[in-house]
């Protein structure tokens, strides 16, 4: 990003930050000195308003995995767009994608769309609250499900990167319900359970996506699968952005756990807003208009979603996109570690399927507490000067990078250069 001397991002950002706050809609958006902005986005690639590209491992956080504009989701767009973009009564399109989701999903046999990953946790929580007559949820340290106060505690994503772990407006006697507990940590889940007998759920990501990428230990999932059915305690997978990210049926195939309560999001809408709650038949029928359990949003199932996740879901179906994410992965992965070791670099690199993250740490990172050892700061400098070479990751260590099957060989090896190009830079600064 060369000559960024109040080029076209730099004079939209100042003219942003006097109609929006600190110039963005998301924190997570927020980058020094400040963002660019984007024109448009074409298969890998992304291009800013100044004329520049850039291989893009952001991905709108997750929900591109097949890459930005891909035809036939824009397709089923354009058609669907023509027809009306809602109408507050049931769609066929609903049905149809509702039965392909129940028949990927192991956990899945009723579906309740809504618009986001936050509503869907929200629901989620609330739904096992209603379902078991219990108050409390246990939460995992870094975790993010999405900005509501039940879960905003100890939160990761944006929460950690700008240094607010816990936000102000969330009233105490809202998180009293919420207790918190360190991943990969056995003990720490036992503990609680032990003590605490009002506990409705355990909510995890199945790999903690919002810390960076901090994968499951072996047999970990299993363990939480197994401590919930003994305490009679519903264990939700948060999927929002591992479910058709790791696998056709999502972190639960992936790893062959099967929760009680599955959230999904990002993928499942092919790149417009949209969440999902999950669960067998018994849970879900207690949300409304069946159950006791209030639910609703004048654009749940919302078409132009419906249809555009509905076409990439189908696309996924295929088969060859999960292989060919596979070896990109494996490859990113594998020549991030190489450059480490070839230049002596402390990091420690993470990942499954298309998920990837470098930590600069000679610490294992397991749980959030080992996450926020890595040098974050150092981090940015990483991220900033890839920017200027025209590859895009988020801009924070907390955040997960992913890949998309718009992404080939070429362009992995093209940012591996840059990776060392920018690392021998940096040891040298």
């Amino acid at each position: 990003m060369a000559g960024r001397e109040m080029n076209k991002s730099h004079a939209v950002f100042e003219e942003a930050k006097r109609c929006l706050v600190g110039g963005v809609n998301s924190p997570v958006r927020a980058m020094m000195p400040y963002p660019f902005f984007t024109a448009r986005g074409k298969g890998c690639r992304i291009y800013d308003i100044d004329g520049s590209s850039y291989i893009d491992y952001c991905l709108a956080y997750g929900p591109l995995i097949l890459g930005h504009a891909y035809p036939k989701v824009v397709r089923a767009i354009e058609e669907q767009a023509e027809k009306g973009t809602v109408y507050g009564t049931p769609t066929e399109v609903e049905v149809k994608f509702a039965k392909k989701i129940a028949k990927h999903v192991p956990s899945a046999e009723l579906v309740r769309f809504v618009n986001t990953g936050t509503e869907a946790t929200m629901a989620a929580i609330r739904l096992a609250r209603g379902y078991t007559g219990k108050k409390k949820i246990i939460k995992f340290e870094g975790a993010f499900h999405g900005a509501h106060d039940y879960v905003l505690v100890k939160a990761g994503s944006g929460a950690t990167t700008h240094g607010v772990p816990n936000s102000l407006g969330v009233p105490g006697e809202t998180t009293k319900n919420t207790l918190l507990a360190a991943f990969n940590n056995e003990k720490a889940v036992e503990k609680i359970l032990k003590k605490e007998k009002n506990v409705a759920a355990v909510i995890v990501e199945p790999v903690i996506g919002n810390a960076g990428c901090i994968m499951p230990k072996e047999g970990y999932l299993k363990f939480l699968r197994e401590i919930t059915q003994e305490n009679n305690v519903l264990l939700i997978f948060d999927e929002v952005i591992t479910g058709y990210r790791l696998s056709l049926g999502g972190a639960q195939k992936y790893y062959n756990v099967t929760p009680d309560v599955t959230t999904l999001g990002k993928i499942i809408g092919g790149g417009l807003p949209i969440g999902a709650i999950t669960a067998r038949r018994k849970i879900m029928e207690q949300f409304s208009p069946v159950g006791k359990v209030y639910q609703a949003g004048t654009f749940n199932g919302n078409p132009l979603s419906m249809v555009a996740g509905y076409a990439a879901v189908s696309e996924l179906e295929k088969g060859r996109v999960y292989k060919k994410l596979e070896k990109l992965g494996k490859r990113m992965r594998n020549g991030l570690e190489e450059i480490s070791e070839r230049l002596k670099v402390k990091t420690r690199i993470y990942g499954a399927a298309s998920m990837f993250q470098i930590y600069f740490t000679d610490t294992e990172v397991v749980d959030y507490r080992t996450a926020l050892k890595s040098n974050a700061e150092f981090f940015l400098k990483f991220q900033r000067e890839l920017l200027k070479r025209g590859v895009f990751l988020p801009p924070s260590q907390y955040e997960c990078n992913f890949i998309s099957c718009a992404h080939g060989g070429s362009e992995i090896e093209e940012t591996l250069h840059k990776v060392e190009e920018v690392l021998r830079r940096l040891q040298c600064s």
